[in-house]
């Protein structure tokens, strides 16, 4: 078949030639579809639950919220597992779906079950679910900002309210229609409130209570239709508008009636616009703003929808009051245009010392320019393939393309075809006709297609386990072998249609086959060096043999971790300050921190959010801070030459000397990685399950100072739970019924009066704003105010018309104590977090130490428990997998062999090439002081396909010279020696293409560099084997055969070698 086909191509060669015009034209029409991204993205299907509950400290919110929603979520198809956190005034639960669950069917499903809780929960709590986003979809970040002395209309400064409408009603929806946008989060400043402030002291002076002030707002707040009327033919609509359009028309509406005089709002409260209980706010460089951020929907090209958004934010910025900016601050396309030209520059650089090998090894710029288009042509074919099977291109999915491996086989082609008729053109002695040149380049293609196409085959099959695996490793590694299978698919294709036919149309006059310099010498210095190994068997197989045992024990020493980690150019720094800690007094505390990182002249920006969003994607109480140190290009830096790590720990003891604060430095993107693979943001987390919070924490402190000491911890820290202050409002029973009062009545007065309650909406235009009920700031603070608090009496005790008051503090207690900061849950029960992140030392290692010093000195009480999790739990389940999967896939090379050769010794022989290609890899990586991690692994997959790629070429034209009858020693030498030339070229492109990869220091390079170094070492002792070992052991397993035919000639003489 395959006959036929090269045939056909060198026959019909301009058609061929036509067909990859069509190739390119589709390639480069794929290419502007090709979603491009920066790492591919890892969320599983979760869903969120999120519920605000106002007031509701952490122990109500866990157990009428959580509890409920968590119940009703067990037994959902596909679950996996839930998690849950309950704060002040927020509840939210995770659900976690099984791999490959449709998103869309998920959120049905959780959507269906929280309609079944409504009437578990507390009147007026709402569960929403989460924006249909992944953990990496917060793409965009902008804040809102005003120029130096830039003032409103009035005159006045603007203010943090003025900010937060502008984001609102002006900024937010325009942001939202932008296609691939699911969600606007906004933090910072205040929502606009009308706000009534009552003084207790007119109130009862009045006899009106809190109530009364309530009702008279939402009875004085309505517009009422009233159907329609006929008149003269015509119809009029009828309606009474009565909605309070400002301050003056609240300020003015009754209360009451004392002796036929009005009480208005304004006789007994203040009303102005008031500032929300916020959960949340952002700074940046020092000074408070209101932070905006970008939901990208599931599924979007973030590339895309970034540029879109950050288009759409430059028009919003021509139409915002004059002097008010909104400012981006974070955006994904910097980093993807950073990683992806990483990936561009080394594969640009690699195929350019390609095509200086082709050129030097063939010594014809013809040839080496028609094998060089295999590069282009494959990576359109892959762009279409990519395009198809929605593979974005990203670090991981380029980053294995390597075009040594791919152009191997047309290298041996075009090697093969320029020897033939080189060749031919000595015997004939004449430029070769036609007809005579096509049958070379037919007979040439055909000769070397076998053991090519077996090798392609071979270097494919070997990249089929990485597809099985699965959840977090399969979607970084799917990608990467998908790419690399495709591209080898589209050369195997291009090397039997388009060299042929291009071979045969370019390589027309005078063939020379020049023996550059380059080969002369090489022959010169390889030919006495495979006599002498000849001559020495056992001392040359002795040495091979010890080299591949003490790569094997070198491996065993060496450090483990899941994927080296992006550097991406930017740096996330946790703040913790002490739980309690008020928003007010944490904005002071983060202005400093800003300051300090500012003075970093390789700084840009910094910016962060305190507390909690609008959109609670990712809670934080109001002591815990994110922040976001932009850094500027390393070109502007004062030293371009300082190392990332270096101004890291500059920072860090810079940072440490602020008071009352604790960091943990990580990366933006990296940050959010962890948190999505195992709900920590850390390398590795200890979780301490059980009932009694208590107990929980004592077991966690236990933890922690084993951790602390365990060599390469750093950033130890047990989850917060507990600490935060609460005033307690006592209510004495036997006193409430004395007075004849309900429990509700006294606890809806605390609420109202110091949490404050809605009253109705104001409506302005498309603008909407709460009226709140609460009381002055300055009463809010002041304990004695509040256990002076009026409670109205019910029915009319005096017999006059005013009603009676009793004050909070005659039927309640005030105590303060501290309670509970957070609950979290997981699986249905308790649970505290102790977390680590792991410097100077690979996870693998350090997790076995630690969990072997966990359990010699801790107890852990019957009924709690203890589970590990963070990034190496990837790391162990990916291993796991590996295990059986490449020795299957090994195996599946070994039986393609058998079926290349039609027997086991032959196929034995060549497979000796991986052991040996592994040994070079391990020793290349342990020379750079890069630990084993799955990307090294996959390195490691990719070389035993080139390992054998080069024994089957040797070994295939040594059992061919055999066929056509020529001695044993005779075929091994003069194999050896032919085929010394495609061995170099494949070694040297192979291994060259990936030298960019391996030194390259861009954004993403780490990525890269370990499955890099792999390959470049593991080729360089596979060829030496190639060239040296397997000469021997074939000249070994086939001694036999050659005695046999001897003994037929003659009777047997001593035999020597």
């Amino acid at each position: 078949m395959f006959e036929k086909i090269i045939r056909f191509a060198i026959e019909q060669r301009w058609f061929v030639m036509l067909g990859t015009v069509g190739l390119i034209a589709l390639g480069i029409y794929s290419y502007q579809k090709l979603p491009i991204d920066a790492v591919p993205d890892i969320t599983n299907v979760q869903v969120q639950i999120n519920t605000s509950a106002p007031g509701y400290s952490p122990l109500e919110s866990e157990q009428r919220i959580t509890y409920p929603i968590e119940t009703v979520m067990a037994g959902l198809p596909g679950l996996q597992e839930t998690r849950s956190i309950s704060r002040y005034g927020l509840s939210q639960v995770t659900v976690i779906f099984k791999e490959g669950t449709d998103i869309y069917f998920a959120r049905q499903l959780v959507n269906e079950r929280i309609q079944q809780t409504k009437g578990q929960l507390p009147a007026g709590i709402d569960p929403a679910m989460g924006p249909i986003s992944t953990g990496l979809g917060e793409i965009f970040m902008w804040t809102v900002e005003t120029k130096e002395g830039a003032v409103k209309k009035d005159g006045t400064p603007y203010t943090p309210t003025d900010l937060r409408e502008i984001q609102d009603w002006i900024i937010k929806p325009q942001l939202r229609n932008v296609p691939g946008v699911t969600e606007i989060n906004t933090i910072g400043g205040y929502a606009k409130q009308f706000q009534i402030a009552p003084s207790p002291d007119k109130l009862v002076a009045q006899g009106i209570s809190l109530d009364d002030l309530l009702r008279a707002v939402e009875q004085n707040n309505s517009n009422v239709g009233a159907g329609y009327i006929e008149k003269r033919g015509e119809q009029y609509l009828i309606r009474a508008p009565g909605q309070l359009t400002d301050i003056a028309d609240i300020e003015n509406v009754i209360v009451s009636n004392r002796s036929g005089v009005p009480i208005r709002i304004k006789d007994v409260a203040q009303v102005y616009i008031g500032k929300e209980l916020r959960t949340g706010a952002a700074t940046e460089n020092g000074k408070e703003v209101v932070l905006g951020t970008v939901f990208m929907l599931i599924g979007e090209n973030s590339r895309v929808v970034s540029q879109a958004v950050s288009k759409k934010l430059e028009e919003i910025n021509r139409n915002l009051p004059d002097g008010v900016v909104a400012q981006t601050v974070y955006d994904r396309t910097v980093l993807v245009d950073k990683a992806i030209n990483t990936v561009k520059k080394n594969l640009i650089e690699g195929a350019i010392l390609v095509i200086a090998i082709l050129f030097l090894f063939l010594g014809n710029i013809r040839a080496a320019i028609i094998t060089a288009m295999v590069i282009p042509l494959s990576m359109l074919f892959t762009f279409f393939g990519m395009v198809n099977n929605g593979v974005s291109a990203n670090l991981m999915s380029l980053g294995a393309l390597d075009f040594g491996i791919i152009i191997d086989g047309a290298v041996v082609i075009v090697e093969n075809c320029v020897r033939r008729l080189a060749h031919a053109q000595t015997k004939a002695g004449r430029t070769l006709t036609r007809k005579e040149r096509f049958h070379e380049v037919f007979l040439a293609s055909k000769e070397a297609r076998r053991s090519l196409l077996f090798g392609q085959l071979i270097i494919m099959v070997v990249y089929l386990p990485i597809f099985a695996l699965t959840g977090v490793e399969g979607k970084m590694f799917h990608p990467m072998a998908f790419t690399v299978v495709a591209a080898l698919l589209g050369a195997m294709i291009l090397s039997i249609t388009f060299i042929p036919a291009a071979v045969a149309l370019l390589i027309t006059n005078n063939v020379s086959e020049k023996e550059n310099r380059i080969m002369t010498w090489a022959k010169r210095g390889y030919e006495p060096a495979l006599v002498k190994s000849m001559a020495n068997k056992p001392v040359v197989l002795s040495i091979a043999a010890v080299l591949v045992v003490l790569s094997g024990l070198l491996a065993t020493r060496m450090g483990s971790e899941f994927v080296p980690s992006l550097n991406e150019g930017d740096i996330a720094l946790h703040a913790l300050r002490i739980p309690g800690t008020s928003l007010s007094q944490a904005i002071g505390m983060q202005t400093e921190l800003e300051k300090t990182i500012k003075q970093f002249p390789e700084v840009d920006r910094v910016f962060a959010k305190i507390g909690t969003a609008e959109i609670a994607t990712d809670p934080m109480p109001p002591n815990v801070a994110d922040n976001f140190v932009m850094l500027k290009p390393t070109s502007e830096w004062p030293d371009p030459s300082r190392s990332k790590t270096d101004l890291v720990n500059a920072m860090q003891t810079a940072v440490v000397k602020i008071p009352g604060n604790n960091y943990e430095f990580t990366q933006p993107i990296q940050m959010r990685f962890n948190e999505l693979l195992s709900g920590v943001r850390s390398d590795v987390a200890v979780k301490v399950f059980g009932d009694d919070l208590d107990t929980l924490n004592t077991v966690a402190g236990e933890i922690s100072e084993v951790l602390e000491k365990v060599d390469g911890a750093a950033d130890v820290k047990v989850e917060q739970t507990t600490g935060l202050p609460m005033l307690t409002v006592q209510i004495d029973r036997e006193k409430t019924a004395r007075f004849g009062i309900n429990v509700t009545d006294v606890q809806n007065t605390v609420a109202m009066a110091v949490g404050g309650q809605e009253a109705g909406v104001l409506f302005q235009g498309d603008r909407r704003f709460d009226i709140t009920v609460r009381l002055p700031e300055e009463l809010r603070n002041d304990l004695q105010a509040i256990a002076r608090l009026p409670i109205q009496l019910p029915g009319n005790v005096s017999g006059s018309d005013m009603p009676l008051f009793v004050q909070l503090g005659d039927v309640a207690s005030l105590d303060i104590a501290p309670g509970p900061n957070q609950i979290s849950r997981e699986n249905g029960k308790r649970r505290v977090v102790v977390t680590a992140n792991v410097r100077g030392r690979d996870i693998g290692s350090f997790v076995a130490d630690a969990q072997n010093q966990i359990q010699q000195k801790v107890k852990v009480p019957p009924g709690n428990w203890i589970s590990w999790g963070g990034t190496f739990e990837q790391l162990q389940s990916a291993s796991k997998r590996l295990q059986i999967v490449v020795p299957l896939s090994l195996f599946l090379v070994f039986l393609l062999l058998f079926v290349m050769f039609n027997n086991i010794r032959d196929g034995l022989i060549v497979f000796t090439g991986v052991p040996f290609a592994l040994t070079g890899g391990i020793v290349a990586l342990w020379l750079r002081d890069i630990p084993l991690s799955i990307s090294a692994g996959v390195g490691f997959i990719a070389l035993s396909g080139v390992a054998v790629l080069n024994g089957l070429v040797m070994i295939s034209f040594i059992r061919s010279l055999r066929e056509e009858g020529m001695p044993l020693d005779r075929a091994i030498h003069d194999g050896a020696m032919t085929r010394l030339r495609p061995v170099l070229m494949t070694a040297l492109v192979a291994s060259l293409g990936f030298i960019p990869m391996a030194i390259a220091t861009g954004t993403g390079a780490e990525v890269q560099r370990p499955l890099a170094t792999v390959v470049i070492g593991g080729i360089l002792s596979s060829t030496a084997l190639t060239l040296l070992v397997l000469p021997i052991l074939y000249r070994l397993t086939h001694r036999k055969e050659e005695e046999m035919d001897i003994t037929d000639q003659q009777a047997k003489p001593a035999y020597t070698t």
